[in-house]
């Protein structure tokens, strides 16, 4: 739209346009051609109405969301991915720990059983507050989406 707008201004004020890349005005014979026609933009390979790059640009700047949204997620599994590993190895961990009778274990066996359950917990939170999260970004993306259509 502000294209058009800009070119309907460049040409009632008859002053040359500006180049801007591959991107200049199309000299039409007037002869046999209407307004709308008049319109059209030369582009480096290819000839578009200013209403067909407003509907491309638009459809880039949907796709554009999309993969933004798609790389959130992809972010958000693999920090997921990582919590759940850290989790698993610590509780490999304490498995270790848990599998020797209680007389035989030393202090500081006992003090890292404590650690690693602090550990894992601090772990777990994080990683529910991850999930939750995802879950508030894909209901906001979700209303986005329904909102736009």
């Amino acid at each position: 739209m502000e294209l058009k707008r800009s070119i309907s201004a460049s040409m009632e004020a008859e002053k040359p346009m500006r180049r801007y890349g591959a991107v200049e005005e199309t000299e039409w014979k007037a002869e046999g051609l209407g307004r709308s026609q008049l319109d059209i933009i030369s582009m480096a390979e290819t000839t578009m109405m200013p209403e067909e790059i407003e509907l491309e640009m638009a459809k880039i700047q949907r796709l554009r969301e999309v993969l933004v949204r798609r790389e959130s997620e992809l972010r958000f599994m693999m920090d997921d991915i990582q919590l759940c590993k850290d989790i698993m190895d610590l509780k490999q961990e304490l498995q270790n720990l848990v599998a020797i009778p209680e007389k035989e274990k030393t202090k500081m066996e006992k003090q890292r059983e404590d650690e690693l359950i602090q550990k894992i917990h601090k772990l777990v939170q994080k990683r529910d507050f991850l999930v939750d999260d995802a879950e508030v970004e894909r209901l906001r993306a979700e209303k986005r989406t329904q909102t736009l259509y």
